[in-house]
């Protein structure tokens, strides 16, 4: 994945939802504070972004229009060789204040649309929320680039006040960002 593809799925999913501010919550959101040819291949080889609605209904219908437009299969996908996941914001385990730590992206020439990205720990927090392999991998790849900072994910991990965050699954996490402690 490249920033000029990030900034296009911006643009695409904005265009798609009617709204000028959108929510980058997955791994690719890592493009909004570092180029491709500065982040390990691990962390730019997904062909997915997930884009989330700032504003949706309770069905998330928003999401889902994205999905149908320009998710997996579509004509989107064909053309470009990835695609955009609609999501919620409710999707992720973040870390409190992270709407603080965002990393704006502008599609060029259309400053009016903005992409917010998860900022680096705090997505890293939350990758490690979901407690997947892919997701352990891609943020041992950013600490071992010294792109991250292992403590500071640790502290946004602590952060995490969501309900859903099981202590077994903030042990879990805890326990893998310090294996990568220095």
């Amino acid at each position: 994945m490249k920033r000029s593809e990030l900034e296009l799925a911006i643009y695409t999913a904005s265009q798609i939802i009617r709204q000028e501010k959108v929510l980058v919550i997955g791994s690719q959101s890592i493009l909004g504070s570092f180029s491709e040819t500065e982040l390990p291949t691990r962390a730019t080889i997904s062909q997915e972004i997930d884009i989330a609605p700032l504003s949706d209904d309770e069905k998330e219908s928003l999401a889902t229009r994205i999905d149908v437009v320009a998710g997996e299969w579509s004509d989107f996908d064909y053309a470009h060789g990835f695609y955009i996941q609609g999501v919620s914001v409710k999707t992720a385990y973040l870390p409190l204040g992270w709407e603080t730590r965002v990393v704006s992206v502008s599609p060029p020439g259309h400053s009016d649309i903005t992409g917010l990205c998860l900022e680096p720990h705090d997505l890293s927090a939350a990758k490690l929320g979901r407690n997947e392999q892919k997701d352990r991998e891609f943020v041992s790849a950013l600490v071992s680039a010294d792109l991250i900072s292992a403590h500071v994910v640790e502290e946004r991990i602590l952060a995490i006040t969501d309900p859903r965050f099981s202590p077994v699954q903030k042990d879990a996490a805890l326990s893998f960002i310090r294996s990568l402690k220095h």
